[in-house]
């Protein structure tokens, strides 16, 4: 309640208790009063979905280049950024750029029915039909200049001799293609264009997958299963401290949570389209994140494996080693491939690396990135990536220690493994629940209106990173746009 209706409030409240009103009546009429200063406050539904159009229609006219979006601007509108300066003829396809703001507007959509957030969603889903490789998923951007597009392997760009590698990292790729499948299921596959860019796609996908099931960090052909036979993790007999400076995208990955969300986009897509290959492939995924746990006394899993499947090193600051970091997410794809299968030997690698992991924790109770192989002694890197046992002088850009997940993983394998057959199977993809018209849901659409511009931008306090010496202070954000988007949509439906 604002603070002029709580004044108002307490001298009514005062005249009652002058009057000697029993503290019965007194209370009632303080309900009705409050009550009226609430409701005064509530947004109506008319006026959400009024703003709720004029931010989308800002966001798509003024903001949008080719229905594709990046991560910051400027409030003007004069910088641009993404994971990098950008200009005004490039999107971003890492998260929370083109993917992500299309995954919004379908939200919008299913909410409000209005069949003018799905044709924003379809301009994302074209952005990125115009963004795909031939390898079959996405470089991190797309550019539209077209200079800048003869030096990229684009699909629908003849001749298509350019830079042609698919990006898993940083949940690209798999960005990209859960939000084009989505769009393809709610148009009931009838967009020829978005329909053969998903099929394309997860056919080079699946081809992209290692005889043992893991992915890599990005590719750009299938690999020859020659050279990379099925055997189970291992420790190598020594490793160099010193980084070796070796290429490392064609390692098995689950740096990033690179498997883990292929995964399961090929399981979201064996849902959709009812594809045996898709859930094989999910399947696959599983069997090698088994393959990957390391023996005992480690049981535990790495950021990356060489074809030996032992740990190797990817950046100068990512040694091989045991991660805590990418466990937590590895031990949650094991529980989605249970979900999926109902095959309990996927959860059963679980409690083992729990209790490896507890044994992990530091002094300060959270967990650090990487274990020394053998030792379990916590590294470190100097500022001047140097490998170390000290982490107190550690560079700032990368999360050396990082929270502790392990009991929040227990909980939900626990909870997991729980689940009857029926609950399993409705726990795949779960239906989608209408909202409620809750107080916290009327204060955010409260705020959200109120935050609007005259433009229907929202604009809020940042700093660029990527532009040097920058003195901008006020940016406009892909992610808030996306929350922003999202709430007041689920407010209308919610009152409807």
């Amino acid at each position: 309640m604002h603070k002029q209706a709580r004044e108002v409030t307490m001298r009514r409240h005062s005249w009652y208790a002058r009057r000697g009103v029993s503290n019965v009546m007194g209370w009632i009429a303080l309900g009705l009063i409050l009550g009226q200063a609430f409701a005064d406050d509530v947004p109506s539904a008319s006026e959400t979905a009024a703003s709720l159009r004029k931010a989308c229609e800002f966001f798509r006219n003024e903001v949008s280049t080719e229905g594709g979006y990046l991560w910051l601007y400027s409030h003007d509108l004069r910088k641009r950024e993404g994971e990098g300066k950008a200009g005004p003829s490039t999107v971003w396809v890492q998260p929370p750029g083109t993917p992500s703001v299309g995954m919004a507007f379908l939200d919008v959509y299913e909410a409000t029915q209005d069949e003018f957030y799905l044709r924003l969603a379809l301009d994302a889903g074209n952005c990125l039909v115009q963004g795909q490789l031939v390898s079959g998923g996405w470089d991190y951007h797309i550019d539209f200049d077209p200079e800048r597009r003869r030096t990229r392997a684009y699909r629908v760009d003849p001749p298509q001799n350019g830079k042609n590698v698919t990006i898993l990292d940083d949940n690209t790729t798999q960005a990209a293609l859960r939000f084009m499948i989505r769009l393809d299921e709610v148009l009931a596959f009838k967009n020829e264009a978005i329909h053969e860019a998903v099929e394309y796609a997860l056919e080079r996908l699946i081809a992209a997958q290692y005889p043992n099931g893991a992915w890599p960090q990005r590719f750009d052909s299938p690999p020859d299963p020659a050279q990379f036979p099925v055997k189970p993790a291992n420790g190598p007999e020594s490793w160099s401290r010193v980084f070796p400076a070796e290429k490392y995208s064609h390692r098995y990955t689950f740096n990033d949570n690179a498997i883990a969300d292929a995964l399961a986009v090929v399981f979201l897509a064996g849902h959709v389209y009812g594809d045996e290959r898709y859930r094989q492939a999910g399947r696959n995924a599983g069997d090698f994140i088994l393959l990957a746990q390391m023996p005992v006394p480690q049981p535990g899993w790495a950021q990356q494996y060489n074809s030996d499947m032992q740990p190797a090193w990817a950046r100068k600051f990512e040694p091989p080693a045991i991660t805590g970091g990418e466990a937590h997410g590895v031990m949650k794809a094991l529980m989605t491939v249970y979900r999926e299968t109902g095959d309990a030997k996927y959860i059963e690698a679980i409690p083992r690396a729990l209790d490896y992991y507890r044994t992990c924790v530091l002094p300060d109770g959270q967990l650090a990135r990487f274990y020394e192989l053998r030792t379990n002694r916590p590294l470190y890197f100097t500022k001047q990536y140097e490998l170390t046992y000290d982490d107190g002088d550690m560079p700032t850009h990368y999360s050396f220690r990082i929270r502790n997940w392990i009991e929040s993983v227990s909980r939900e394998y626990e909870k997991v493994k729980a689940m009857t057959p029926r609950e399993l199977a409705a726990s795949r993809r779960p239906s989608r629940r209408t909202p409620s018209p809750s107080e916290s849901l009327r204060r955010k659409v409260r705020e959200t209106i109120r935050g609007l511009d005259e433009r229907g931008a929202w604009v809020e306090a940042g700093e660029l990173k990527y532009h040097k010496d920058d003195d901008t202070r006020r940016v406009i954000s892909s992610r808030t746009f996306a929350a922003n988007i999202r709430a007041l949509s689920a407010y209308i439906e919610a009152t409807r």
